[in-house]
């Protein structure tokens, strides 16, 4: 690394430690969780953007198209397809009923029962995601720069804890916007020296992508086990994307922040504009590496040394970036060309990005995890334990900060033997993200939906995706989302027609339709609640 990237690196790290330090001051319970409800558009969208496409999707994208595929491009289309839901019933809901999380809605629709159960599947969920984006990051920056993975992981958790503790939602929002600015730039400087570096026109890299190589695009064979299969790809990411901006509350928190609902809503759809320029950037940072290592292999050949000395011996420099994808090294595509092609200062730059990404996951994930320990738990089953002194409580919900990011970048030591970067992504997200899903869905649309039927639904549901993920490794992971939201759905109908409560007869004019016959102003404004107060 030249100087200029140290500077580069360090101007950020203190930048966002401003952030927190600017925005630390005079913070109320209010204001750490909700950030006075005040937050615009802007803001809100390109901090659910920032936030929920996490560094795993910085390093995974890429290492997916560099692999043999495009096809995961098609998260696009699922995402796009899952909006309305989210823009027309998610938001409206938890406006016009004044949630203060996500899983307010629960309790007020079945029992306070399930609010716990939701709220404790999100919690795995999270810290699971948040330890492995914070490892996926963290094996390309310490590729680039030389230093050990566990001072990459350690160095950058504790920042982006500080500053979370100081500056609350505020502070963390603000970090993803300028965290989107410097991804996306990073993204367009990456693409340009591809191509000026490969010495081929955009024409030439297509060609020698798609040379010799099908189904690249889609492939809609019927298999569990397909790799980047497209009906995998599109199922799972509409649930996924559901799930993660519908039923999560890193995302609702920010919908909680904004001024109003409609604000909540126009910010969805920065945040959709958002998804439609970087993936496709990123996948074609992935074709670019390809066609570019294509025509110098022996830049490539170094990695392979390093993992797999035997097979770098004698190979043919036309196989090397066959062997690359053979031994599930794709990830390391991407740091190598920058470690040998990016100028001063764009190392740094790039570096900033990925440690932007990881440091937002980790912020938003332990801001959102604190929020849901304090209000679903403590201040709803102990309330006895919550402080009558304010400053008391700001101290230790900051303190709860501190041990909630410790956990998760203590567990991020130890993401790496599940695999590369797309089934990390995948296998901590899919055996809670789904039944957590089937839980909204039968709360919204099912008027028969009873407390048993969906207690025992996620539970079971959550269960045996998991030990089916133990039992069937050579299962492509974007099953696993829809297999936990299908079991938790249809155990959850199957209990509910069993049995309903005169309570759950009671509480179905909470379900979507009803709730939007309401004639309550559907404004998150006026959606104060004590419980986040």
């Amino acid at each position: 690394m030249h100087p200029l990237d140290h500077i580069v690196v360090a101007a950020y790290l203190l930048l966002t430690l401003g952030l927190g330090i600017f925005f630390g001051r005079h913070q109320s319970r209010q204001e750490f969780f909700a950030a006075s409800r005040s937050m615009g558009w802007m803001v809100v969208g390109l901090s659910v953007m920032a936030t929920l496409f996490s560094s795993n999707s910085f390093v995974m994208y890429p290492a997916a198209a560099y692999e043999n595929s495009l096809r995961v491009g098609v998260a696009l289309v699922g995402i796009t397809a899952m909006s309305p839901l989210v823009v027309w019933v998610f938001i409206p809901v938890y406006s016009r009923l004044a949630c203060s999380t996500a899983y307010d809605y629960l309790e007020k629709r079945f029992h306070v029962s399930v609010r716990c159960l939701a709220s404790g599947l999100f919690i795995l969920l999270r810290i699971g995601w948040m330890a492995s984006a914070t490892f996926a990051a963290s094996v390309v920056i310490a590729s680039v720069a030389e230093i050990p993975q566990v001072a990459v992981i350690l160095s950058l958790g504790v920042v982006a804890i500080a500053y979370t503790m100081m500056g609350g939602l505020r502070a963390v929002m603000w970090t993803d916007v300028i965290q989107f600015f410097i991804f996306a730039s990073t993204i367009l400087l990456a693409l340009g020296l591809l191509i000026s570096r490969s010495g081929l026109t955009t024409a030439d890299i297509a060609a020698t992508y798609f040379d010799g190589r099908s189904n690249l695009i889609f492939d809609f064979s019927p298999s569990l086990a397909l790799k980047y299969g497209s009906w995998a790809l599109l199922i799972g990411y509409f649930l996924e994307g559901l799930s993660a901006f519908g039923a999560d509350q890193v995302a609702v928190q920010r919908y909680i922040s904004a001024s109003s609902m409609r604000t909540s809503q126009i910010g969805f759809g920065i945040n959709l504009l958002g998804m439609w320029l970087v993936i496709p950037g990123l996948l074609a940072i992935g074709v670019g590496l390809f066609a570019y290592f294509e025509v110098h292999p022996q830049e490539l050949l170094p990695v392979l040394e390093q993992f797999d000395n035997e097979a770098a011996e004698g190979i043919a420099m036309g196989q090397v970036g066959a062997e690359i994808r053979a031994a599930n090294l794709q990830d390391k595509a991407l740091p190598q060309f920058v470690r040998l092609h990016f100028p001063p200062g764009m190392v740094g730059l790039f570096l900033a990005a990925l440690m932007a990404a990881v440091m937002s996951s980790i912020d938003s994930g332990i801001h959102s995890v604190t929020t849901a320990i304090i209000i679903d738990f403590r201040d709803r089953l102990l309330p006895a334990w919550r402080p009558q002194d304010a400053d008391r409580d700001v101290t230790l919900i900051r303190a709860l900060v501190v041990i909630i990011g410790g956990l998760s970048i203590t567990l991020a030591c130890f993401v790496g033997s599940l695999g590369d970067v797309f089934d990390i992504a995948k296998k901590t997200t899919a055996a809670f993200g789904g039944p957590l899903l089937a839980v909204f869905i039968l709360a919204l649309f099912f008027r028969r939906a009873s407390t048993l039927g969906v207690f025992v639904g996620a539970l079971l549901g959550a269960s045996v995706t998991m030990l089916l993920m133990q039992q069937h490794g050579d299962w492509f992971s974007m099953w696993f989302g829809p297999i936990g939201f299908g079991l938790t759905m249809t155990i959850g109908l199957i209990t509910s027609f069993a049995w309903q409560s005169e309570r759950d007869r009671q509480k179905t004019a909470l379900t979507y339709w009803e709730v939007m016959r309401r004639d309550a102003e559907p404004s998150l404004q006026h959606g104060d609640s004590n419980e986040v107060s």
